[in-house]
């Protein structure tokens, strides 16, 4: 095997609240076996969630990215704190203005431009929404 193959394999990962971001694998995909196995649970549950037809090219890197963006607003609404030794998130109660979290990461979609669209997000707020609801972090209003 030649090194920079080798190099490729194992790539340098960033983590950015908990969440691995990027993990540049020779196939340019995410490696979820690196991933926490909930995070790999939940990105696998917003996948699946998501139309064939408006999925598009989204994949799970989009899909952590936007998670990124929205833990972003969260923090900015004060609604979830980082520990900064351990860099534990603790999430707080209190309402989502869900509109105002999707211009948000549309804003920041723009910035990077990145190739997202806010039916592609709106569905990632959506799927991420009955993945907590199944699993008892939110409850059905």
């Amino acid at each position: 095997m030649h090194i920079s193959k080798l190099f490729c394999i194992f790539a340098t990962i960033f983590v950015r609240n908990k969440r691995t971001e990027t993990i540049i694998m020779e196939n340019n995909s995410i490696e979820m076996a690196l991933l926490e196995p909930e995070e790999r649970e939940l990105v696998a549950f917003i996948y699946d969630a998501i139309p064939a037809q408006d999925r598009g090219t989204l994949s799970s890197d989009d899909i952590l990215w936007v998670l990124d963006r929205m833990d972003d607003y969260l923090e900015k609404q004060g609604l979830v704190t980082v520990d900064p030794e351990t860099g534990e998130a603790e999430y707080l109660d209190g309402e989502v203005d869900e509109t105002e979290q999707l211009d948000f990461v549309l804003a920041a979609v723009k910035e990077e431009g990145r190739e997202i669209s806010a039916v592609q997000i709106q569905l990632i707020q959506d799927a991420e929404l009955q993945y907590g609801i199944k699993k008892g972090y939110y409850s059905e209003e």
